[in-house]
């Protein structure tokens, strides 16, 4: 039976902190120089994760939360990657088998690390992924389920980057995440708002699968029609379900929708000023802050994952 929705209490998020520690590094959040006309910006670099990618933190804090009864019979989650690795690692960690249900599209990158950390793949079509998400069942695999958005203990896992933020950045004025399924956003947003409703928590999705924004718009759930698949594999769903509309709408003040072309330059700002490698979804938060509709600053974007293959980063960086 899937559990009603709560909100994401700061108790919760506060005990998913002490949970995963040890298993999730606390990243840093680093200041970008843009020039005195540019807001102030920071990233939080969530892809130098031991996954390259925030997942990691809900899936440890949700594997860590489920009885032995249910560990004992393995886990499964749905992914296009960074999920996947996430579940992976912290089933690995405690010694339970996983399956990923895995979006055939994926970037090789990350089915060989989701294979490399003992996962089963499955491989299936986006449209057969989202409709597994939105019912949260597949044919087939019998395990226990670890939604990998629509799960109230893995979004208190990510609402720890909430907690860091603030207290490496107590002058923060906006935080801007990626939407895709929403847990990201509900999380962060979730423990934001909890200790500093002043503080804008604003959502990032391309402009080929933004669903939120339209969601926003006409006021409730909606399916994106003229959703296209694109680079930004980790970000960007087919539609806002209705128990992720309830989630997002009250901790969240916006979203922007940015171009591919913005969110290939972001990519390329964030390798030139922090070395480090953003996937598509991962350099949404900054295009959003630097199309200006987000102000002035501080503000924090969240750099939610790495795993892109090299080759395919080189060709879009470069274009």
């Amino acid at each position: 039976m899937i559990e009603p929705v709560r909100p994401i209490a700061i108790e919760d998020v506060e005990q998913a902190r002490e949970r995963i520690a040890g298993t999730v590094l606390r990243t840093p959040l680093v200041k970008l120089d843009l020039g005195p006309d540019a807001p102030e910006v920071w990233l939080k670099l969530e892809n130098l994760q031991p996954t390259n990618a925030y997942k990691i933190r809900g899936a440890t804090n949700a594997v860590a939360r489920l009885s032995d009864k249910d560990r004992a019979k393995g886990v499964w989650t749905i992914s296009a990657g960074n999920a996947g690795q996430g579940v992976a690692y912290a089933a690995r960690k405690l010694g339970v088998p996983s399956t990923v249900v895995a979006i055939e599209t994926a970037p090789q990158t990350k089915l060989d690390r989701m294979r490399a950390l003992g996962a089963e793949i499955v491989p299936v079509s986006y449209e057969e992924a989202w409709v597994a998400a939105e019912n949260h069942a597949f044919a087939g695999l019998d395990g226990t389920f670890v939604h990998p958005f629509d799960n109230h203990d893995f979004i208190a896992g990510h609402g720890t980057m909430g907690l860091e933020i603030l207290e490496d950045l107590p002058k923060v004025r906006t935080v801007i995440a990626a939407i895709g399924g929403g847990g990201l956003i509900t999380g962060v947003g979730s423990a934001i708002k909890a200790l500093r409703p002043d503080v804008k928590v604003i959502g990032a999705e391309p402009e080929t699968a933004a669903p939120y924004a339209l969601s926003l718009r006409e006021g409730g759930p909606r399916r994106f029609t003229d959703w296209q698949a694109s680079f930004v594999d980790g970000a960007g769903g087919k539609s806002v379900t209705d128990r992720m509309w309830q989630r997002m709408e009250p901790v969240t003040d916006g979203a922007i929708t940015v171009t591919l072309d913005q969110t290939r330059d972001a990519m390329r700002l964030i390798a030139e000023k922090s070395r480090t490698i953003a996937e598509g979804a991962g350099a949404l938060a900054l295009a959003a802050a630097l199309t200006g509709q987000a102000g002035d600053g501080p503000i924090a974007c969240i750099v939610s994952g790495g795993n892109i293959d090299l080759g395919k980063f080189c060709e879009l960086v470069t274009a």
